[in-house]
């Protein structure tokens, strides 16, 4: 007898505790047989459906509480993720669902589902236990934060839209100055080559005409005096078509127009050592020789070294010059290299001379580096790709 009464005890105990470990449980907990009756509840669940405890044993809960979907239509005892868990005999955890309060409210709920086992009837489920929370800040909260996610990247969907709105812009009119720097390129070359015709058939022929003319009168005179006198005449005439012939070269060389790029090229060279005193050196392979680029890319790189040489003249303080010229693939490479006392090259040129030579490279399709440092001279590279195609 005592060791019943001391069971009795003991049980009631154990029940103690269980009980006060369901009331101190900050989330809701109840407990279900395989009918869905509520066998318990703790307090924290009953006031979070709006209950008291007693009003909810005994009665099924999944029509008490979750008998139907967010939008309120009807959820059949078949589509309850508890009902179906337990009957598997598995356990479930869901945050996408609702449950319903006593006042016909529906909050967002977080629950999760556990089988209970009988040990004595071979681990046979019994029952089930459910914990359940209110997650209705939650969910609020992450639909903020969702909402504020969607209008940042609307926001940076509509930036970057106009970003690209710009740079398409940007491209265009980059596009518009490339191509109207290379029409007044083309323009400048008609007038430059204008210019040179009509120098060379105005005053190239009165030049040409004066000194015929002083040559003949000094054949005429015979005091040794006029002859001096004409003699000083003729050289000032022959300086004179000397400086109109260096004018009109750099104006339009002819040789460009008649031999072609690389004769024009080497004849620009050995000009320049003549002037400058510097040691010129031309490297043309035969095979580049023998290659043709069409008027205007020849026009553009005859500018362009001649551009060059100015500079090196200019501000180099160079002893020496070698302009190369080589296959690569298919490109073609012209190289100028100084020895000068080189410069810090610019990561984008600023001068209107270097400008100058890029767009021109630019436009035939081509690219202008500059490879420089501070005593190390200076090396300017033309490439132009689908020459050797």
């Amino acid at each position: 007898m005592f060791a019943e009464l001391h069971q009795l005890s003991h049980h009631h105990a154990w029940r103690r505790q269980l009980e006060m470990l369901l009331e101190s449980a900050g989330e809701g907990i109840y407990g279900i047989d395989l009918r869905g009756r509520c066998i318990f509840i703790n307090s924290a669940g009953a006031q979070m459906l709006g209950y008291t405890p007693d009003e909810v044993l005994g009665r099924n809960m999944h029509y008490l509480i979750h008998h139907s979907h967010a939008d309120a239509a009807l959820m059949p005892v078949h589509d309850c993720r508890i009902f179906r868990a337990f009957q598997e005999g598995r356990g479930t955890r869901v945050d996408d669902e609702v449950l319903w309060r006593r006042d016909g409210s529906a909050f967002a709920a977080e629950y999760a589902s556990y089988p209970i086992r009988d040990s004595e009837q071979g681990d046979k489920v019994v029952g089930a236990v459910v914990t359940f929370s209110d997650i209705t800040e939650r969910k609020r909260t992450e639909a903020a934060l969702q909402a504020a996610h969607d209008e940042l990247e609307r926001r940076v969907a509509r930036r970057t839209a106009e970003l690209q709105a710009t740079s398409e812009r940007l491209r265009a009119s980059h596009l518009a100055l490339q191509r109207l720097s290379a029409h007044l390129n083309q323009v400048r070359e008609e007038e430059l080559r204008h210019i040179a015709r009509d120098i060379h058939d105005d005053l190239g022929a009165s030049l040409t005409a004066l000194q015929l003319e002083m040559n003949w009168l000094r054949g005429q005179l015979a005091a040794p005096a006029l002859q001096a006198k004409l003699d000083g005449m003729l050289e000032i005439a022959g300086t004179a078509m000397g400086a109109v012939r260096r004018i009109l070269n750099d104006l339009r060389p002819g040789v460009l127009d008649h031999l072609g790029l690389w004769a024009a090229l080497e004849a620009l060279l050995t000009d320049f050592q003549q002037r400058s005193g510097l040691g010129c050196h031309f490297d043309c392979p035969p095979e580049i020789e023998q290659c043709r680029l069409g008027r205007e890319a020849e026009i553009a790189l005859y500018r362009i070294v001649q551009e060059v040489l100015t500079n090196i003249s200019r501000h180099a303080q160079a002893r020496h010059v070698q302009l190369r010229a080589r296959a690569e693939g298919d490109s073609l490479l012209l190289a100028v290299r100084d020895d000068g006392r080189g410069m810090q090259a610019p990561a984008q040129p600023t001068s209107f001379g270097l400008l100058g030579m890029q767009e021109r490279a630019r436009a035939l399709g081509g690219s202008l580096d500059i490879d420089s440092t501070p005593g190390g001279g200076t090396t300017v590279r033309v490439q132009l790709r689908g020459v050797f195609a």
